[in-house]
């Protein structure tokens, strides 16, 4: 039932992350021609030059691709990649035209950057894509190896980019780099976590007091045996993981505690575990 429920919450998240990479598509690049690659690129630049809808541009060129995809790579490769399709196909096809912002390139980029990156970054949590140029680097990968998917990606949806600069201009083409420089970074903030943390590394003659302090905040303490390169002494290494806020008051521990302790702090992108975030099921 558990599994049930999951792959019907996923395929949920799935078709809203569509629709938002659709909203992005229809109602922020295409009115102002920006073409960010993939094959919503090529449908901005076929509306533009054939008054082709972007929906039958994207079912076309999806529909010979998720036949090849399916043979070459079987159904587990494509079933989340034919809903994640399917739904942008419908919602490019429903939603409603509004471009709300009008003669504003900047804006355009950023935002159509951040609403792109965040359906993107919902699909891919799901293990999920919109197929399109995604699918063809998959599938040129099964016959040139010694390149990575992603290399392949970037060549074929710079391809798509120039295209779109040889119909809307040079200018448009800038701003659409930074679309998907604002996609990227949106969509690897999802993936990884919004969840910021940070660590401490602390090496101090006041272990014991540091850590019932620390202890004292809820928050655990490792004790990490270690080994000194020039004295050769032996000695702990506290290690924990508090919030940014904690942190704060981490070091001001230190610094009553132990004002020639050694401390190193790290940024954390995500923790999971007790205390924290809970483990997805």
């Amino acid at each position: 039932m558990l599994r049930k429920s999951t792959a019907v919450r996923d395929y949920a998240v799935i078709i809203l992350g569509a629709f938002i990479v659709g909203f992005a598509i229809k109602n922020i690049y295409d009115p102002q021609g920006l073409v960010t690659g993939g094959v919503s690129g090529v449908a901005i630049i076929l509306k533009e030059k054939a008054q082709i809808p972007l929906w039958i541009t994207n079912l076309a060129v999806n529909v010979p691709l998720f036949l090849l995809a399916l043979k070459m790579k079987g159904w587990g490769f494509v079933r989340r990649v034919l809903v994640a399709e399917s739904a942008l196909t419908l919602a490019l096809a429903v939603l409603p035209e509004w471009a709300f912002l009008k003669d504003d390139l900047i804006l355009t980029a950023l935002f159509g950057g951040v609403f792109s990156g965040v359906g993107t970054g919902m699909m891919l949590i799901c293990h999920a894509t919109t197929g399109g140029t995604d699918t063809i680097a998959a599938l040129i990968h099964t016959r040139l190896r010694h390149y990575s998917i992603n290399q392949i990606l970037q060549v074929l949806d710079g391809m798509v980019v120039l295209a779109g600069a040889s119909v809307f201009g040079i200018h448009y083409a800038f701003y659409a780099i930074i679309a998907v420089i604002a996609l990227a970074k949106t969509s690897d903030s999802m993936i990884e976590g919004m969840h910021f943390a940070k660590a401490a590394y602390i090496i101090s003659d006041k272990k014991e007091e540091i850590a019932g302090r620390i202890m004292a905040m809820d928050r655990g303490v490792t004790f990490l045996d270690a080994k000194g390169a020039y004295t050769g002494a032996r000695r702990d290494v506290l290690f924990c993981v508090v919030s940014k806020k904690e942190m704060v008051e981490v070091k001001e521990i230190v610094r009553q505690l132990d004002p020639r302790a050694f401390v190193i702090v790290n940024d954390v992108r995500e923790v999971l575990g007790e205390g924290f975030m809970e483990y997805r099921q």
